[in-house]
C-alpha cells in the first residue's frame, strides 16, 4: 500500500508548484500541445527554479512532478549531474546492459 504524504507548500514556492503541475500535464497530454506553449510554460518555469529557495518543500515539489525535476536537473547538470536520477535503476540499467553484451558477444 503506498502512501501519500501532504506538504504544505509556503506561498512563495505556490506559483513554482503551479508551473510544475501544468507542465506535467502537458507532458502526460494525449492531446497534442503547441511548441510556443510548451516552451512557455518551460521557460516560465525554469526562471521559478532558478529563483525559488531551496529546503524540504521545493525537494517536495520536485519530487511530486518528475517533468520539473527532469528540468531542474537539466539546468544544473553541468554542476551536478543527474542529482535528483534515482541511482539503483540506471545502475541496474547499466549491469543489465553489460550482460546482454557479454552474453552477445560470447555467441
Amino acid at each position: 500500500m503506498q502512501v501519500t504524504q501532504t506538504v504544505r507548500i509556503p506561498g512563495r514556492l505556490v506559483p513554482l508548484a503551479m508551473l510544475a503541475r501544468l507542465l506535467q500535464r502537458l507532458e502526460a497530454s494525449e492531446q497534442p500541445v503547441s511548441a510556443e506553449q510548451y516552451r512557455l510554460v518551460v521557460d516560465r518555469l525554469a526562471q521559478e527554479l532558478q529563483t525559488a529557495p531551496q529546503g524540504a518543500e521545493f525537494d517536495a515539489v520536485l519530487e511530486a512532478y518528475p517533468a520539473a525535476r527532469e528540468l531542474y536537473e537539466n539546468l544544473h547538470y553541468q554542476h551536478a549531474g543527474l542529482c535528483r536520477s534515482p541511482l539503483e535503476p540506471a545502475l541496474n540499467a547499466e549491469l543489465e546492459a553489460v550482460r546482454v553484451i557479454a552474453r552477445a558477444a560470447g555467441r
